[in-house]
């Protein structure tokens, strides 16, 4: 359900790029952006803050991210997939998230963490079975690795199936789990009885398979979370993802997503960063626009400053992904920094907004508790740093 149209807010954002950023993009890639950034300001921004409020995933969206190609943008047509690069992909969640954290969750999730390993490691009937739905919207899917127990350590997971000759009997539980109470499908990672981790399809409707809401979050209200608990779930053996095993696996799913992670957090800045600097000219303070005072000034000039710090960092990375010369390496830091980067922006946001930046009537708030789930999924940003600690020193500082 949506608010009535007289209550709307329009949106007229017209994009960040203070250094012509714009001239590393191709024609396709502009026209991607604007038709996305056209769908976030029709389908999106108007309800936003009404659906963030009363805690209400729109169900609807699915099938409207389907039409217009946001799920699996990278994945070739062959597969109802977009056939297009990174950076393409990229600008798609850069849009998406201006509108919303939460929504670029819904998207990156089945395309990345759902789409992706179906393509990359299942077998070509799994493929045309799940992703032309998973594309279009018919389907929406999630991922299931984080466990109650084990989030940053997920090569401690407790999940496991055993071979019961004509199927799998799979057992455990996963949580923080976008997407999981609506989805059809969960790609779910588990150990077999030697311990090797494999990744399953678990369909809805499986019995003992259910998906409890997780409630009371002040953070993604219009993502619906969950948990998937699995009580002698018998799957069928040919949904097994074929391809690849061992943590490798969901490992490679999370790097493209934190690649989507790292242009969406943009997304947000380039969003707060806006409404700071429309803000800070209409408020009038001691006679004057509170854009005329030198720590106004000071905070738009350092936030423009990181969006385009951070719009550098994330185009060189998808760079390197279309090129095929990106490591996970690479994609941890643009990851850790946008994200960083925009719930910095956020702050300063809030406190040019005053005490009108934590009301509805403006998306700092939103965004802000958002980007506090943004910096922690997919690694949490010391996670993030380690990995890179590692890198430089050839040490391993999380075992």
């Amino acid at each position: 359900m949506n608010s009535s149209p007289k209550s709307l807010k329009q949106d007229l954002f017209d994009g960040v790029d203070f250094l012509d950023i714009d001239d590393l993009l191709t024609e396709e890639h502009k026209l991607i952006r604007a038709s996305i950034r056209d769908f976030v300001k029709k389908e999106i921004s108007p309800y936003i803050e009404d659906w963030a409020q009363r805690a209400y995933f729109p169900s609807d969206i699915v099938k409207k991210f389907g039409e217009v190609g946001a799920f699996g943008p990278q994945i070739p047509e062959a597969y109802g997939g977009g056939g297009l690069d990174y950076i393409a992909y990229g600008l798609i969640m850069q849009e998406i998230e201006r509108g919303d954290s939460g929504m670029r969750s819904t998207a990156s999730v089945q395309g990345s963490l759902v789409m992706y390993p179906i393509y990359k490691f299942g077998s070509e009937e799994q493929r045309m079975k799940y992703l032309p739905k998973l594309a279009s919207g018919e389907m929406l899917g999630c991922f299931g690795l984080t466990e109650p127990d084990h989030g940053s350590n997920p090569s401690g997971m407790v999940t496991n199936f055993k071979d019961m000759g004509d199927h799998y009997l799979l057992n455990g539980a996963k949580m923080w789990i976008s997407n999981s109470p609506q989805a059809d499908i969960a790609v779910v990672w588990a150990k077999n009885e030697e311990g090797r981790i494999h990744g399953l399809i678990v369909e809805r409707g499986m019995e003992g398979f259910t998906t409890p809401e997780t409630h009371n979050k002040w953070s993604l209200r219009a993502s619906c979370t969950g948990e998937l608990v699995f009580d002698n779930v018998k799957v069928p053996k040919e949904n097994l993802l074929p391809g690849k095993s061992g943590l490798g696996a969901p490992l490679m799913c999370l790097d493209s997503a934190r690649f989507g992670i790292a242009w969406g957090a943009i997304g947000a800045a380039m969003d707060c960063y806006e409404s700071a600097r429309k803000y800070a000219l209409e408020r009038i303070q001691f006679g004057k626009p509170i854009a005329s005072f030198q720590l106004v000034q000071k905070k738009l000039a350092e936030m423009l400053t990181e969006i385009t710090k951070a719009q550098l960092l994330a185009w060189k990375v998808g760079k390197m992904l279309n090129e095929g010369k990106a490591k996970t390496v690479h994609i941890s830091m643009a990851k850790r920094n946008n994200v960083e980067m925009a719930l910095n922006i956020a702050r300063e946001a809030r406190q040019i907004h005053g005490g009108m930046g934590i009301t509805g009537e403006y998306p700092i708030m939103r965004h802000m508790m958002n980007l506090e789930s943004v910096i922690t999924y997919e690694g949490t940003h010391d996670i993030h740093l380690l990995i890179l600690g590692n890198e430089i020193t050839g040490i391993q500082a999380f075992k």
